[in-house]
């Protein structure tokens, strides 16, 4: 199914995010000279658009391998990620929810691969 899952997700909700991330832990929120503007040319583009799932799981991956701020990048797009797919967890069974929440944060990570998470997407079908 698609749908425009970052419809409602402005790069300056991301950047909102990261610096309420660093705020807590007292780090540095700045955007990176390299990794910024690829990172938010890629989410506003998808933003519009209609994508599934696995797409817009891989437009986290892709924005965090930007690494577009100084620190909590990963958690940043792993929050994001994981508040897309929380009306999903719901409709699962306790267990499943939560080693499917597992696998969209550490494959937006990147400490694991796609094979797992199409695994992980193979059993929703």
């Amino acid at each position: 199914m698609r749908q425009k899952w970052l419809e409602d997700w402005p790069w300056q909700t991301v950047v909102t995010i990261n610096a309420g991330l660093c705020k807590e832990k007292q780090a540095l929120h700045k955007p990176t000279c390299i990794g910024y503007q690829p990172a938010q040319k890629r989410w506003e583009k998808s933003q519009t658009r209609e994508l599934t799932l696995r797409e817009v799981l891989e437009v986290c991956r892709q924005c965090h391998k930007f690494a577009p701020f100084c620190f909590y990048i990963g958690n940043t797009f792993v929050a994001i990620g994981r508040t897309l797919i929380q009306d999903m967890l719901h409709e699962m069974p306790p267990v499943k929810a939560h080693s499917f929440r597992s696998v969209v944060g550490h494959y937006i990570a990147g400490t694991i691969d796609k094979a797992e998470l199409d695994k992980a997407l193979g059993t929703m079908d």
